[in-house]
């Protein structure tokens, strides 16, 4: 990273309206130059080798110029924590006006999973429903969770990672007596070098997170590599992090999924406003406010250690 890029960095802390995989507030470093803002953010547990692929992404969203795009607006879906209270649920629901498709995190309690996935159902019947296991199923857990899923609740528009590992999710897929499609994410997310991946058997959709994957040119690499269908989602990126996402998005001639990038929902304050509007968000060019967002001195000091100890694993 050049030494006017990260003297650019503001790093914010965005509360979360509910806990989201642990979190409850995301940090988040920004840094802008000639191209605009770019986001690295990381989850804090991340080490600098992890950490790689994400700075990458904040470096080219910053100082490269804007692929070509094939729309203006994207269509996402909402995103439903893994909370069981009704009202928490129903303020959810209705934070993503318009969308037609939610995706619901599950993976930890059967019967919560159910519960939650039939309100969804019951607040927006004509929705497609998609889970999200973050890879925590066994093989024959996955078997068994998914079986009581479809017979409670109906079809499924697909399950995104319910296993850890390529072996897992190709015998899943050959072991699983009634057919419905499988989303890799974690999967070639944080595999060493995803072009090594051998995805063949094991998915039928391929997640890209425009972060964690390099940004939007070793995106389009992957998917090209990969020839898979794909669906273009977030990880819970500020509004800079969700707009670099939807320029990923606008730069396929063709989606076949509702995008995941409507997670702006879920956090209390951002830096900028991306408003879902009839299930659509439009591209925007972000100029951050930072007005009672920026962390500590001591914060902001992790975050620049952070980002050097990153830079220098990219030598």
């Amino acid at each position: 990273m050049s030494p006017e890029l990260l003297e650019s960095m503001r790093v914010v802390a965005l509360p979360t309206k509910s806990n989201f995989r642990g979190v409850t507030y995301r940090e988040v470093a920004l840094f802008k130059g000639v191209a605009g803002w770019g986001e690295f953010s990381p989850f804090l547990e991340y080490d600098a080798k992890e950490c790689v692929p994400w700075l990458q992404s904040a470096i080219a969203s910053a100082t490269e110029s804007a692929p070509k795009l094939f729309r203006k607006k994207v269509k996402v879906n909402g995103t439903i924590p893994a909370v069981n209270e009704k009202a928490e649920i129903e303020t959810i629901v209705n934070s993503f006006p318009g969308v037609t498709t939610f995706k619901v995190k599950v993976g930890d309690n059967l019967s919560e999973d159910i519960a939650r996935l039939l309100q969804v159902k019951s607040l927006s019947p004509k929705a497609k429903l998609r889970i999200d296991v973050n890879g925590s199923w066994s093989v024959m857990e996955a078997i068994d969770n998914l079986k009581a899923i479809y017979e409670s609740v109906g079809e499924i528009e697909y399950v995104e990672q319910p296993c850890a590992t390529v072996e897992e999710l190709c015998e899943l897929k050959e072991k699983l007596p009634f057919s419905i499609k499988i989303a890799g994410d974690e999967v070639i997310r944080k595999a060493a070098d995803p072009f090594k991946v051998e995805l063949a058997g094991a998915v039928d959709i391929l997640v890209l997170k425009v972060q964690p994957l390099g940004g939007i040119q070793r995106a389009h690499k992957l998917a090209k590599h990969f020839g898979l269908p794909i669906v273009i989602s977030s990880a819970l990126e500020s509004a800079v992090g969700i707009n670099y996402g939807l320029q990923l998005a606008a730069s396929f001639a063709e989606l076949s999924f509702d995008c995941g990038l409507g997670t702006g929902s879920l956090l209390k304050a951002d830096v900028a406003n991306l408003p879902i509007v009839d299930g659509e968000i439009t591209l925007g060019n972000i100029e951050p406010d930072f007005t009672g967002l920026e962390v500590s001195p001591e914060r902001y000091q992790w975050w620049k250690n952070r980002v050097l100890a990153t830079t220098e694993m990219m030598k």
